[in-house]
């Protein structure tokens, strides 16, 4: 009981200050939009900005979290989301009425019987609709936290195994991309008329490449200064490819000598940093490989290829999975949208391989990466539909009311918005939520039966 209470208590210091930042920040947005520079006008709408925040943001606040409280979001699913719609709409409405009754009626003195008449109603509605808004994102933001919180995912023998083994698949068949061999023969194909010594070099530093994949592959730890001196061969062939476009540090010496890490981890990384980027001379693209805390950081500066879309990020599961079959040790993923870096652990042995569901937990890291991304993708659209499409409602009310044509953007984002949520939670419309792994399941299932 005391550790629910002091959970609301800092909640509420939270709610507090946000709703202090929001005050200020709509207060200086409408002194600047309305000209309002004197001091009783600034004074006036920091008030009602205030009134905003704090009656409506934080006396929302105070009911998500005692509902959250006294009903839990995955057991008691439907008594917390009826509470939360009886409850949130209630005092939206009663929460709006009475700050525009303050604000219309009490400061600006208009006749109390137009409050429900005219341009007034309509600005009820906005205000309403606007709230409501808000507030059904953070109840559905709840939900979502304390779903994650508690659900845990139980892994079987089997899936572990069959895990196991389709990550070493795709390790093997990610080791060199198919196009950038293609690609090398090209470049090659161009230096042999044009620059045969440097031809020679490429070829040279090409067999190089591949004879160290032919060499590692099947290896769990390599010394850390073979690997770099393999990715330092890597990059060079890249440079002489892309030449001013692409720059890299690598160090040549290593703290000690006995540190090793998974094979081959390197070269899917700057592959990836190669195929995820822009490369060009304007934008080149900048690779650091050093060594800190235990571990080896590989950093390039983030400028993503439009066309490409979003990565799967199968060559870092690889990566991910390899590791967990030999440490206990994460590797650790931040992309901070400027500098995207990816830590790999140095190691001096192997532990006893027993297999458990902690074997594949750097795995379910980068896919809980990945699913970190996509929900912040679907909050940011989801704000933008709650801020944009009421203030559209408005200016369209307001200045041509007898045309709504307000709906067709509401529809139209709100159908996106529904498909955009429908894809972060793995769910087909048609099929249903994770038809993929399902499936996945099921042929695997067919294939051991076979076999």
């Amino acid at each position: 009981m005391k550790t629910s209470s002091k959970k609301i208590v800092e909640n509420l210091k939270k709610d507090i200050w946000i709703c202090t930042k929001l005050t200020i920040i709509f207060g200086i947005v409408f002194i600047l939009f309305n000209q309002a520079f004197t001091i009783k006008k600034a004074s006036l709408v920091f008030l009602f900005s205030a009134m905003y925040s704090f009656v409506l943001g934080l006396g929302n606040g105070i009911i998500n979290d005692y509902l959250s409280e006294k009903w839990d979001w995955v057991s008691q699913t439907n008594q917390r989301v009826w509470a939360g719609i009886i409850a949130t709409i209630s005092y939206t409405v009663v929460a709006v009425l009475l700050i525009h009754y303050v604000q219309y009626i009490v400061i600006y003195n208009n006749n109390p019987a137009n409050f429900f008449k005219g341009h007034f109603l309509w600005i009820h509605l906005f205000a309403i609709i606007f709230s409501l808004g808000v507030a059904v994102f953070f109840h559905a933001r709840g939900f979502m936290v304390n779903w994650k919180a508690s659900v845990k995912q139980e892994t079987t023998q089997h899936e572990i195994v069959a895990k196991t083994e389709t990550a070493k698949f795709e390790t093997l068949k990610s080791q060199i991309d198919p196009h950038f061999l293609f690609n090398s023969l090209n470049v090659l194909t161009s230096l042999i008329s044009e620059n045969p010594k440097q031809a020679e070099k490429f070829t040279t530093k090409l067999s190089k490449v591949y004879r160290y994949v032919l060499e590692q592959r099947n290896k769990e730890l390599v010394p850390i200064q073979e690997e770099l001196q393999f990715a330092k061969t890597y990059m060079e062939l890249l440079q002489m490819r892309f030449e001013e476009a692409i720059r890299f540090t690598i160090p040549d010496e290593v703290s000690n000598a006995e540190l090793k890490i998974v094979p081959l981890s390197l070269q899917l990384l700057l592959e990836n940093a190669v195929k995820h980027n822009v490369v060009s001379s304007m934008k080149p693209l900048e690779i650091t490989i050093f060594e800190a805390d235990g571990f080896l950081q590989i950093q390039n500066n983030v400028n993503p290829k439009e066309a490409i879309g979003k990565g799967t990020k199968v060559g870092l599961r690889n990566i991910a999975d390899r590791y967990g079959l030999i440490t206990d040790r994460n590797i650790e993923i931040i992309n901070n949208n400027r500098t995207f870096t990816v830590r790999l652990p140095l190691l001096t042995h192997v532990k006893n391989r027993i297999m458990n569901t902690q074997n594949l937990e750097n795995s379910k890291y980068v896919k809980a990466v990945e699913r970190v991304e996509k929900l912040k993708e679907f909050y940011q659209n989801l704000i933008s539909y709650c801020l944009v499409i009421p203030f559209l409602i408005f200016i369209n009310l307001k200045t041509y009311a007898r045309f709504q044509w307000f709906w067709f953007p509401m529809i139209g984002w709100g159908i996106g918005l529904i498909f955009h949520y429908l894809e972060v939670h793995n769910y087909n419309l048609f099929l249903g939520k994770n038809w993929e792994e399902r499936k996945i399941k099921e042929l695997m299932k067919e294939e051991e039966k076979y076999k």
